[in-house]
């Protein structure tokens, strides 16, 4: 039975995205023979594995029991980047009188508006993962819940497909802290936040991680009074602390309440919202606000899918257990993305769902320690690292020497009134192989891919002083620590014999 599942509110473009997603009037094919794949979970894991199979000729089915595209389209990175590049505009705008521009009144965004205009470009960029178009690449779309029956068969609503490989790709959801009264009180995840219509006055979100912090920043810009509550002493605990101190200046400026080392005692309602108690400088405190974001992390989908029946581990925490070829405790079954990586991304899923379909249909030995993974968090400014951290090569026990340009010494940042953020970038003590970067900046999420293709095609960080980069442009700064890292290498003897040189040709 295809049960229209409900995403609110009801308007013609969540019409659309569900037309195109979870259509109401689909019908499940008829199985026909033993599938090469059978692919549970229809997030970008699933769909890129689905599509790449089908793409090499594999018979294959896929199976989703909610919104085909996953996280990522209906709940994720398509709808906050919408709402984050509304945030965008207002904070440019309120920034614009050191540059010489006046605006006249109050710079107000109409919520209303910001979420409509988020609604319609989901649903168009729903078209990308609809039904219909994997079912016209071939592949059988089951819509409804896959339950693991046997060794080698899923049961989809009454109907047995036979496998002869399977993958596990059904994601994750938000992760709920056990805070008492919170469930009475009611909340908001990343699952409900974009159901919202009207803009939240006062909002509490628990957690300065990600997603915390990008949701955060952007719901004050808009108009809310925004306060993160955060356990830890920075925000952004995996990065670097400067790199975290300019997100929270940002954050601070742009009028957010930061509540650090925070421990949260209770949540009361009230006749006209909520009451967090909390313990701050030694005594309990409180804040009311009107509504309550969650964005304490992620944990995997695992629940009915009949894993014990087949032999497949899972940690309550991690997800399902794989090693290092994304093969499960069951060596006919995978897994893939949310459901049993660290690296909880789009485009990790993505990247691993190519290693899947190798060693699934090929007998191949594709590695996922190999894949080496970027990441970016959008605020603004933003945050993006690929490779070690500094404090992860002391724990290998990797000597490194590390090299910073600030945006402050980059022309391009000064011309733009922007300078705070930085480019920093660790190579290997005694050579130039790079091993971790870190960028924090307006766009550094377009700026990690350069560093990421050097680290991938072992082009060291001395080569990257000979790249010309257009100037003026804050990749320069890239350019700027190539060239630093090559002035280490006129050492004092390097530095004699050339003047040596020089004078004997003068």
């Amino acid at each position: 039975m295809n049960d229209r599942p409900l995403v609110l509110p009801t308007d013609a473009h969540n019409d659309e995205l569900i037309a195109n997603v979870h259509p109401a009037d689909w019908v499940n094919p008829t199985p026909n023979g033993r599938y090469n794949l059978v692919v549970i979970g229809g997030g970008t894991a699933g769909l890129v594995t689905a599509m790449g199979a089908a793409g090499l000729g594999a018979k294959v089915a896929l199976v989703e029991r909610h919104l085909l595209g996953g996280d990522c389209l209906n709940v994720g990175c398509v709808p906050s980047k919408c709402l984050i590049a509304s945030a965008r505009v207002v904070g440019e705008l309120k920034r614009a009188a050191p540059l010489g521009v006046t605006i006249s009144g109050e710079v107000n965004a109409d919520f209303g508006v910001v979420m409509e205009r988020m609604r319609k470009g989901r649903a168009h960029i729903s078209h990308h993962d609809s039904a219909k178009l994997f079912r016209d690449a071939g592949i059988d779309v089951y819509l409804g819940s896959a339950t693991f029956s046997g060794g080698n068969t899923v049961q989809v609503d009454g109907a047995t497909l036979h496998f002869k490989k399977a993958v596990i790709a059904t994601g994750g959801r938000a992760a709920v802290l056990d805070i008492p009264g919170l469930r009475d009180a009611g909340y908001l995840t990343n699952d409900t936040v974009f159901e919202l219509t009207e803009l939240p006055s006062r909002l509490a979100v628990i957690g300065g991680g990600p997603i915390g912090c990008e949701l955060a920043q952007a719901f004050q810009r808009l108009g809310s009074q925004v306060t993160v509550f955060h356990r830890g002493d920075h925000l952004l605990n995996r990065e670097d602390v400067d790199a975290a101190e300019i997100v929270q200046r940002a954050m601070i400026q742009d009028g957010v309440r930061l509540v650090l080392n925070a421990t949260l005692n209770r949540i009361e309602p009230e006749t006209h919202g909520r009451q967090i108690f909390f313990e701050g400088s030694g005594e309990e405190q409180s804040v009311t606000v009107d509504a309550v974001l969650v964005a304490t992390g992620r944990e995997p989908n695992v629940d009915g899918l009949g894993l014990d029946k087949v032999g497949v581990d899972v940690d309550a925490r991690r997800g399902i257990r794989v090693n290092d070829r994304l093969q499960t405790t069951n060596r006919r079954i995978y897994a893939v993305g949310d459901v049993c990586m660290a690296h909880r991304f789009t485009h990790a899923a993505d990247a691993a769902a190519r290693i899947v379909i190798q060693n699934a249909l090929f007998f191949g030995k594709k590695k996922v320690s190999a894949l080496t993974m970027p990441w970016c968090t959008y605020t603004d400014p933003e945050v993006a690292h690929v490779g070690m951290y500094e404090s992860d090569a002391r724990a290998q026990g990797v000597e490194v020497d590390t090299f910073t340009r600030h945006f402050g010494d980059v022309d391009r940042a000064l011309a733009d009134g922007d300078k705070d953020g930085f480019v920093r970038i660790h190579v290997k003590k005694g050579s130039d192989e790079i091993v971790g970067a870190t960028v924090v900046a307006r766009h550094a999420g377009e700026m990690i891919g350069e560093l990421t293709l050097a680290m991938t095609q072992g082009v060291g960080l001395g080569k990257l002083g000979s790249v010309i980069h257009p100037y003026p442009t804050r990749a320069e700064a890239i350019k700027h620590l190539g060239d630093a890292y090559n002035r280490t290498r006129l050492t004092p003897t390097v530095k004699k014999w050339f003047a040596r040189f020089l004078e004997w040709t003068r």
